[in-house]
C-alpha cells in the first residue's frame, strides 16, 4: 500500500537543533516504533513474559498485535489539534513551514485555524477516540490512550462529537473535514497491512494483566523510537530527525531501526541454566559446599514444574541468601526469566546484599561469557563506590568489553531503572507496584521478567504488608516466581502471602489451592513452602538437625545507668556487648553515659550518609565474620543492627520489641563459631523494659502494645535455638492465645483500630487487583469490557513523586527533608570532618546528607521555604551545579551546634545529630 501525499505530509516530530530545522514524518515515527516494538517482543522480552502474553493468544498473533499497537500508538497526531501545535522552542518559522506543507497537500485553511479547546484532545486521547470509532476493540484502544503513562477514564469516542474541530478542523464543513478523515483511515489501513491484518476487527482483545504489560512495552518502544541518540550522546545516533527537504521516501526504515537497536542493545541476556548438581553449583558460584539444609531445600525447589511462590523459613545465619540465589537460577530456567530482583528493608541491608549479588552475578558472567547489567536501586546508589566503580556499558566499545564483565547501563535510569535485568534495591521498589502512579506500567513490565526475592519479610508492618499483598497478586498474574525469606515469620503472614499470590495467578483461592490438611497452622521449623502450580507442598525434614543451642533470657530495668552498670560487669574480663534500642534519642542517651575506659561505637539513622557508611565498615571490620575483634567494645544502635548485618556479639541487651524482632536481634548473638571471653561462653540476652505495666510512650509509638504484652508473657527464661523460634513467634502472633494473657483487651482493641486504619489508608491509593473475564467470551461482551480494560486503572493517582515521596507513600511515614550539613568557622564553610567546602568537588559535597528529624519540621513546606531561602543566600552557585542544584543546607557553628525552626541542633561524628526544643525566655 502506497501512502498519499496528505498522509506523508503529517509531521510526528520537529526540532530546531543548533539553528538547523528538522522534522520527522508522522508515519516514520509510527513505523520506527512498530519496528522497535516487534524487536522488543521477539528478542528482548523473556520467554516467561511471552508465555504469559500467549496463554490465550498464540505467539504469531500476539507478535502481530504488538506490531500494530506500537505502530498505531500516535494516530492521534493525525489531527489538526496536534498538527498546529507550536514547537517546544517556539520556532515560528519551522511551525509555519510544516503547516504550509500541509495546506499545499489538501489541508486547506489550516494556517487560519484557531482551536479554543485544543487541550481537551491530547494526542493519546485522540488516538483512542479515532480507533474506537474505527471499530478497534476497547481493550486495545485503551492502551493507545494510556501510552503517555496514564490511561483515560473511559470510552473516548464521544470526544469526536464534542470537540469535532480538534479532530477534523471544522465542526460541520465536510470538505474541510474529509482530508483528515481520509488520512486517519489511510494510516490505520497502512498499519493493519504492515502488521498482517486485513481488517481492524481481526485485532484481538486482551485481558487486564496482558494490557498492562503491553502498555509497558509500548511506552518503552515509544521512548526508544523517540531517542535521536543514546543517552544524549551525538556520537551514538539512533532515530534521527531529517531535514525539511527530505521525506519519508528518503528513509531506509529497516536499516534505521537495526542501527538504533545495535546502538542500544549493549548488554547480553542471561540464559539461566538448570541447577543439575547443587554441590557443584555452590562451589562454582559461592566457593563452598552447601550445608545439608541448603542442599535439601534446593533439591525440593528443583522438583517444581510450575513454580510460583517459595517461602523459606530458617534461622539466622544458615545461608538463606545462597539458597535464594541458587533457587533463582533454577526458577528462572524453568519459567523462562532472564532477570532477578532482590528487595530488602533498608539502604544499609541493600548495600550489603548488593556486594553478594554482584559477586554471584560476576561468577555467572564469567561462566557464561556474557556481559549482564545490574542496578542498585535506592536513593543513595550513586554514592556506593562498589556500584559506581562498575564499568558503564555505554562507555565501552563492544569489542573492548571483556566477556564476563558486569556493567551498569545508564539508559536504565529513573522510571526505566527496573527494566534492567538484575537489580538489588529497597523493598519500596516492589511495593510501588501497587501504588497508583504515572508510568506504573514500566514497573510492571520490569518485574514481569524477573525472579523476585524478598528478604526479611517479617520486617514489614501492616501498611507495607497491604502493598506487598497487592504486589504479590500482580506477580502471580504474570506467573513471576517469588522467593521469600524470613527467620521469624508468623503463620498468619505466611498464609496471607500464599493466598495473595495464588489469587493473583488463578483469580480465587478456595476452589483452586491443593494442599495437605492443616497447612494453615503448620508450625514446623525450618520450613519450606513451595507453591507448584495449584499445589502447595511444605517440607520440614532436611536431615539430622544440629544440636540445639541454649540462650538465657533475663529482664532488666531499662534505666540507662542501671543497664550500663550491668553491661560493664558482663564485659569486665573482655567481650563485645551489643545494646539495641528502639529510638535514636535513646541510643544517644546511652552513648553519652559510656565511660572513657571502654571503646564505644554508635550506629543509627541520624548520621550523615558518609559517616554512617564509615561506621558500618568499621563495625564489620571489628566484629564481622573476618573482623579483628577488640578486647572490649560496646556497640549501641537502633533497629539497623537487627537486619542483615553479619556481626557478632558476646552478650546482648535490647529494648523490648515483638518476639520476632527480639529473635532477629538475638541472631547477632554468638553468630560466629569463635571462642568467647570468660563468663560469656553461653548466649545471654537481656531484655530492657520499664518496671511499670506500660512500656513507655517511645516503645509504644514504635511497636503495638499488644505484641509487647504477648511477647513479655510468652518469652521464657531459656530458649532452645533454633527449635523454639517458630513456636514462640506463633504463640505471640496467634490470636487464639490471647486468652492466656492478662489485661490484653485494651491493647487488642487499639491494635484492631490501628490495623483497620492502616489498611484503609493503604488501599486509598492502591491499584485494583488483577481483573480477569469470568469466561473466554467475556472479552467480547460489552457489559464486561469496561472492567477488563486499563481504563481508570490509575484514577486518583499520586501524581509524579520523587523517590523520597514514593517511599513515604508505601511505608506510611512522614515525608522528611534531607539537607547538606555544614559548619561555619570564621566565614569559611567546612564539613563535619573538617574538610574545607571550597576545596571539594560538588559530587563529594552532595554526599554530605542527613535527614532532619520530623519533630524539627512539623510544617514541612514552611521548613523547606526557610531552607531554600537560607541556602540561596549562602550558596548561590549551587543552582548552577548538576550535583548540588536543589540541595538544601543547614549550617552549624564551629562547635557543630546551631538552631533551626525552634530547635537546638548538635552534630557529632560519634553519636550523630541530636536535637532539643529551645526554651522560651
Amino acid at each position: 500500500m502506497k501512502l498519499s501525499k496528505e498522509a506523508l505530509s503529517l509531521w510526528g516530530k520537529k526540532s530546531n537543533q543548533d539553528g538547523d530545522e528538522h522534522w520527522l514524518p508522522l508515519v516514520a515515527h509510527m513505523v520506527d516504533t512498530m519496528n522497535v516494538g516487534h524487536w522488543l517482543y521477539n528478542s528482548w522480552l523473556s520467554e516467561g513474559q511471552r508465555s504469559m502474553l500467549t496463554t490465550r493468544i498464540c505467539d504469531a498473533e500476539m507478535s502481530k498485535l504488538v506490531s500494530f499497537l506500537c505502530y498505531i500508538h500516535d494516530l492521534g497526531k493525525a489531527t489538526p489539534a496536534f498538527q498546529t501545535k507550536e514547537s517546544y522552542n517556539h520556532d515560528h518559522q519551522l511551525d509555519e513551514e510544516l503547516i504550509h506543507r500541509l495546506v499545499s497537500h489538501s489541508f486547506k485553511k489550516l494556517n487560519d485555524l484557531s482551536l479554543p479547546s485544543r487541550s481537551k484532545s491530547p494526542h493519546a486521547r485522540a488516538g483512542e477516540a479515532i480507533l474506537e470509532r474505527a471499530g478497534l476493540n476497547e481493550t486495545i484502544a485503551a492502551i493507545v490512550g494510556g501510552h503517555h503513562g496514564k490511561p483515560q477514564n473511559g470510552d473516548q469516542e464521544e470526544q469526536i462529537d464534542v470537540f469535532t474541530s480538534n479532530y477534523y478542523q471544522a465542526d460541520n464543513d465536510e470538505e474541510i473535514q474529509q482530508p483528515w478523515k481520509d488520512a486517519q483511515r489511510e494510516l490505520i489501513d497502512y498499519g493493519l497491512e504492515l502488521a498482517g491484518y486485513e481488517d481492524i476487527s481481526e485485532v484481538p482483545p486482551v485481558n487486564q494483566p496482558e494490557a498492562v504489560i503491553l502498555e509497558g512495552l509500548l511506552i518503552m518502544a515509544d521512548w526508544l523510537a523517540s531517542s535521536t541518540c543514546l543517552n544524549n550522546d551525538p556520537d551514538k545516533p539512533m532515530f534521527n530527525l531529517i531535514g525539511l527537504d527530505q521525506s519519508f521516501d528518503d528513509l531506509d526504515m529497516k536499516a534505521r531501526y537495526q542501527n538504533a537497536i545495535s546502538t542500544w542493545a549493549i548488554n547480553d541476556a542471561w540464559i539461566p541454566e538448570e541447577v543439575a548438581n547443587v554441590d557443584y553449583y555452590y562451589e562454582q558460584h559461592f566457593s563452598f559446599k552447601p550445608r545439608q539444609i541448603q542442599a535439601a531445600m534446593e533439591e525440593h525447589v528443583k522438583e517444581a514444574v510450575d513454580p510460583g511462590l517459595v517461602i523459606i523459613e530458617a534461622e539466622m545465619g544458615i545461608g538463606k541468601t545462597e539458597i535464594a540465589l541458587t533457587a533463582a537460577e533454577q526458577l528462572a530456567y524453568v519459567t523462562g526469566r532472564t532477570g532477578v530482583y532482590i528487595g530488602l528493608p533498608t539502604q544499609a541491608t541493600t548495600n550489603a546484599m548488593f556486594d553478594r549479588v554482584n559477586s554471584w552475578l560476576t561468577k555467572i558472567a564469567g561462566i557464561e561469557g556474557i556481559n549482564p547489567d545490574i542496578k542498585l536501586l535506592h536513593g543513595k546508589a550513586e554514592w556506593n563506590s562498589r556500584y559506581t566503580d562498575l564499568p558503564r556499558a555505554e562507555d565501552i566499545e563492544a569489542e573492548e568489553l571483556d566477556a564476563g564483565t558486569v556493567t551498569v547501563n545508564s539508559w536504565f535510569s529513573g522510571k526505566k531503572s527496573i527494566l534492567a535485568d538484575f537489580a538489588v534495591g529497597t523493598i519500596d521498589n516492589l511495593l510501588l507496584m501497587g501504588l497508583k502512579q504515572k508510568h506504573l506500567f514500566l514497573r510492571h513490565l520490569g518485574f514481569s521478567n524477573k525472579v523476585v526475592i524478598i528478604d526479611e519479610v517479617h520486617a514489614y508492618d501492616m501498611y507495607m504488608q497491604s502493598y506487598l499483598s497487592k504486589a504479590l497478586k500482580w506477580l502471580g498474574a504474570y506467573h513471576v516466581p517469588v522467593v521469600i525469606l524470613s527467620a521469624t515469620l508468623p503463620k498468619e503472614k505466611r498464609n496471607e502471602l500464599i493466598k495473595s499470590y495464588i489469587k493473583g495467578k488463578y483469580r480465587r483461592v478456595k476452589k483452586v489451592l491443593q494442599a495437605q490438611e492443616g497447612w494453615e497452622s503448620n508450625r514446623a521449623y525450618p520450613l519450606l513452602s513451595l507453591l507448584d502450580g495449584k499445589e502447595l507442598r511444605q517440607y520440614s525434614d532436611f536431615g539430622p538437625k544440629a544440636e540445639p543451642r541454649e540462650m538465657q533470657v533475663n529482664y532488666i530495668n531499662d534505666e540507662p545507668t542501671e543497664v550500663l552498670a550491668k553491661v560493664n560487669d558482663k564485659i569486665k574480663d573482655g567481650g563485645i556487648a551489643g545494646i539495641i534500642v528502639n529510638t535514636v534519642k535513646r541510643a544517644q542517651e546511652f552513648a553519652g553515659l559510656v565511660g572513657q575506659d571502654c571503646q564505644c561505637l554508635v550506629l543509627h539513622s541520624a548520621f550523615l550518609a558518609t559517616d554512617r557508611s564509615r561506621l558500618e565498615k568499621e563495625l564489620q571490620s571489628l566484629i564481622g565474620k573476618k573482623g579483628k575483634r577488640p578486647d572490649k567494645l560496646i556497640v549501641i544502635g537502633t533497629q539497623v543492627l537487627e537486619q542483615s548485618l553479619d556481626i557478632d556479639f558476646d552478650v546482648m541487651f535490647t529494648d523490648i520489641a515483638p518476639i520476632d524482632l527480639l529473635l532477629q536481634r538475638a541472631g547477632r548473638l554468638h553468630r560466629h563459631k569463635i571462642s568467647r571471653p570468660k563468663g560469656l561462653e553461653k548466649r545471654q540476652l537481656y531484655v530492657m523494659k520499664p518496671d511499670s505495666d506500660d512500656y513507655g510512650p517511645a516503645n509504644e509509638a514504635v511497636y503495638e502494645k499488644y505484641y509487647l504484652q504477648k511477647t513479655e508473657h510468652f518469652l521464657p527464661q531459656k530458649i532452645q535455638l533454633p527449635n523454639d523460634i517458630s513456636r514462640l513467634v506463633q504463640l505471640v502472633y496467634d490470636e487464639d492465645t490471647d486468652d492466656q494473657v492478662e489485661n490484653l483487651d485494651e491493647a487488642r482493641d487499639k491494635l484492631n483500630v490501628d490495623r483497620n486504619r492502616e489498611k484503609s489508608k493503604a488501599e486509598s491509593f492502591q491499584i485494583n487487583d488483577p481483573v480477569y473475564p469470568a469466561a473466554k467470551n467475556d472479552l467480547y461482551d460489552d457489559t464486561w469490557v469496561e472492567e477488563l480494560t486499563i481504563h481508570r486503572w490509575l484514577d486518583r493517582d499520586k501524581g509524579n513523586l520523587d523517590d523520597n515521596q514514593a517511599s513515604a507513600a508505601v511505608r506510611d511515614i512522614r515525608e522528611s527533608i534531607e539537607v547538606i550539613l555544614l559548619k561555619e568557622i570564621s566565614g569559611e564553610y567546612y564539613l563535619m570532618n573538617g574538610d574545607k567546602v571550597s576545596e571539594m568537588m560538588d559530587k563529594d559535597l552532595a554526599k554530605e546528607l542527613i535527614r532532619l528529624p520530623n519533630a524539627v519540621t512539623p510544617n514541612i513546606e514552611q521548613a523547606i521555604n526557610i531552607l531554600e531561602e537560607n541556602t540561596a543566600q549562602a550558596f548561590p552557585d549551587w543552582q548552577g551545579s548538576p550535583w548540588l542544584k536543589g540541595s538544601l543546607a543547614v549550617v552549624l557553628d564551629e562547635h557543630a551546634k546551631g538552631s533551626f525552626n525552634g530547635y537546638k541542633l548538635r552534630y557529632s561524628t560519634e553519636t550523630g545529630l541530636s536535637y532539643e526544643k529551645e526554651v522560651d525566655n
